[in-house]
């Protein structure tokens, strides 16, 4: 039964993206088809071995046209808003991913990275790797929608982004890659937004990221985050939290042993 399923499935996919929608789940295709999900699943099965379609996650599948088959997948930015969707999870891109939306082109990641509350494994299709951060007060993150070719997707602000570069420094190539990406990003960070953003999140991001600032050379960036150390950091914190500081510098405006030398890299 499953012979005719494949051609059919292809007719249905194709409709779907003269449509403008590039995703859908196996039920769904099943029941356009009419086919017990065992026909179903050969007809998927066949079409992906084609690379005409790709499978993100179990159940979820995108169509990949033309232009992305050598990368056996759509562009994760294409297929994460409807997959985030279809798991009803809130989130955003974020970390370096989201720098490369505020213009770091100098530091593109070989991993697309999603923030989410809760994390989860990574997501590997074709040459697309998707991989997550879990952040606490997520709904609390300003985010803005940025546009691409299937849509548009939740990008952290500059402000969010410089914060969670800061808080997930391991995350994000160590403290020199993210003082080379907040060199890029400094002069398009608000600093009245970066208060805000810097209130989604402990104190500690705040102390090391006006630190970094200065050190790149957009200290008048971190004025106002400078005003909000003072009032609500009680105690010096390390900038690099899992590194010796015996010997450290402490930087008395920020509350911050400086246990690290920074080397930023352009």
């Amino acid at each position: 039964m499953f012979e005719p399923a494949a051609p059919r499935a292809r007719n249905v996919i194709a409709d779907l993206a003269a449509r403008g929608r590039y995703h859908f789940t196996s039920s769904e295709l099943r029941s356009a088809l009419g086919v017990s999900e065992a026909a179903a699943r050969q007809a998927l099965s066949r079409l992906a071995a084609k690379g005409e379609i790709a499978s993100p996650a179990r159940g979820f599948y995108v169509t990949v046209p033309p232009e992305y088959r050598r990368l056996g997948c759509l562009p994760a930015d294409q297929f994460i808003p409807a997959l985030m969707e279809h798991r009803s999870s809130p989130y955003y891109v974020g970390l370096l991913s989201a720098a490369q939306y505020h213009g770091a082109a100098h530091h593109r990641p070989q991993e697309f990275q999603v923030v989410l509350q809760r994390n989860r494994p990574a997501i590997v299709c074709g040459a697309v790797r998707v991989v997550f951060v879990a952040r606490r007060d997520l709904d609390a993150v300003p985010v803005e929608s940025v546009n691409n070719p299937r849509g548009t997707i939740l990008v952290s602000t500059v402000e969010a982004t410089a914060v969670d570069l800061v808080g997930y420094m391991h995350r994000a190539g160590g403290v020199d890659r993210v003082a080379g990406v907040l060199l890029e990003l400094g002069d398009d960070i608000d600093p009245k937004r970066l208060v805000e953003a810097s209130q989604s999140a402990s104190i500690l991001w705040a102390q090391r990221l006006g630190y970094l600032l200065e050190r790149v050379g957009a200290g008048d960036r971190a004025m106002l985050l400078k005003e909000h150390v003072r009032k609500h950091a009680r105690n010096f914190t390390r900038l690099l939290p899992g590194a010796d500081a015996e010997g450290a510098r402490r930087s008395k405006d920020w509350r911050l042993v400086v246990n690290a030398s920074i080397e930023t890299e352009a």
